[in-house]
């Protein structure tokens, strides 16, 4: 990300520098009158029978307001503004798009919950979601990482990074004083792990198993804190058996560790601050994005790079590999998801295009079957891989997205929704018979 922007966008949650929705909606349509929608007896959560019945799946009372719904969709896509690096990068997009169907009914809304409340620490970092089964999900709210279980419905705090975040287990290199006031910018959750990252250069390791923190550590001491944050973190299982992650951060390094006793393995740099990596399946290539058009194919023992992708017209936040090791795919601020074949990277092997925004999430799901895209805001789209990535669902909804996750058994998608009112997380389920 651009270093001279970190200052401006601290505390800035909504990509095109727009307020939240629901406001807009009212003041648009009522003259910015003395009523506000806050004022509203707004319904709780969203159950998928209610929404069924015609209830909008966000709780926002539509009828009530002097606007329909499809009118401020229209006025959302007119006016939504994209943040890029470079201003040109959209002008050409078009061109390589394809109209994609929109027929897909793959994941079918369950329930909306508005007692977690999502938020957005840094505008251009949205992987604050992740689930570990298919009830459990942890997201970052303000200054703390909550867990909510959809079976008991229940919502947990984790992690307090408002105070002193100090770890209670002893290991080589690991700060005893730990870190007060961290502003998290990035979290990974995977089997009994949980890591976070801070703006910086903060490392915060979690056994969920166990009481207190395991392990604290800094990336870097650069005094400027757009050059420490921590862009974002990935935990997987090592060739070994034993777990290990990867940070990805401004300092333009990409740090891994592995998480028996929390040491440094590969420390890895590269020309520009790095937003996104990914490990492949077989553990033997690493994706690198950042701030530059072009993506890297490295290797995961040397650092060294082994093929350049090129074809995005900006810079990229997001990657992840199909399990079958050889298909992966890029986010980038051009609103465009590639997906390409590491075999030939010639060219991208699919050009997906978004409708508001950036795309700054993408996921893979663990059979391969989906690939999950969220953009910036309003809209999450799941692509059929079976079918060339011909042939999409489109899920609409309004707020800026925190993250998505599909379950590990792939049978549940939660999407974050980051709004001063309609904060909440959405939970879709996979649909066993599709029309």
């Amino acid at each position: 990300m651009p270093l001279n922007e970190v200052d401006q966008i601290d505390n800035m949650a909504e990509e095109g520098h727009m307020s939240d929705f629901d406001n807009n909606v009212y003041e648009m349509e009522n003259g910015g009158g003395d009523q506000n929608i806050d004022d509203y007896d707004l319904a709780g959560d969203t159950p998928s029978a209610q929404a069924r019945a015609g209830k909008d799946i966000q709780g926002v009372p539509w009828e009530r307001l002097n606007i329909t719904r499809e009118s401020y969709r229209r006025t959302r896509l007119e006016q939504y503004r994209n943040y890029r690096d470079n201003p040109l990068s959209g002008d050409t997009v078009d061109e390589e798009c394809t109209q994609k169907s929109k027929g897909g009914n793959y994941y079918e809304f369950f329930h909306n919950t508005r007692s977690v409340k999502p938020t957005i620490p840094h505008f251009q970092l949205r992987n604050l979601v992740w689930a570990t089964s298919k009830h459990d999900v942890y997201v970052t709210s303000k200054s703390s990482i909550m867990h909510w279980s959809s079976l008991s419905q229940n919502l947990n705090e984790i992690l307090n990074f408002s105070g002193n975040v100090a770890p209670t287990e002893k290991h080589a290199g690991s700060l005893l004083e730990g870190f007060t006031q961290t502003t998290i910018s990035a979290i990974a959750v995977n089997d009994n792990f949980l890591v976070a990252g801070g703006f910086q250069g903060e490392l915060v390791c979690k056994r969920l198993d166990k009481e207190g923190v395991s392990f604290c550590t800094k990336t870097t001491y650069e005094d400027d804190e757009g050059k420490a944050i921590t862009n974002a973190i990935e935990i997987y299982n090592n060739l070994s058996g034993g777990m290990h992650f990867m940070a990805s951060n401004n300092d333009c390094g990409v740090r891994e560790y592995e998480m028996e006793g929390f040491q440094l393995v590969n420390d890895f740099r590269f020309p520009w601050p790095v937003n996104h990596t990914s490990m492949s399946p077989d553990r033997k290539l690493i994706t690198v994005v950042g701030d530059h058009v072009d993506g890297l194919l490295v290797d995961s023992a040397s650092g060294k790079t082994v093929a350049t992708v090129k074809g995005h017209l900006d810079y990229s936040f997001a990657s992840a590999w199909h399990p079958d090791g050889r298909i992966f795919a890029t986010g980038n601020q051009d609103k465009t998801c590639r997906v390409w074949d590491s075999r030939n990277l010639s060219n991208a092997v699919s050009v997906l295009k978004g409708n508001m925004g950036a795309v700054r999430s993408v996921r893979f799901s663990s059979d391969g079957q989906f690939l999950v895209v969220g953009e910036p805001a309003d809209f999450v789209h799941v692509y059929d891989t079976n079918l060339n990535y011909e042939k999409g669902q489109e899920i609409d909804f309004f707020g800026e997205i925190s993250g998505v996750s599909l379950s590990p058994d792939d049978e549940t998608l939660y999407i974050g929704v980051s709004d001063r009112t309609y904060a909440s997380l959405l939970q879709f389920n996979k649909r066993h018979t599709r029309t």
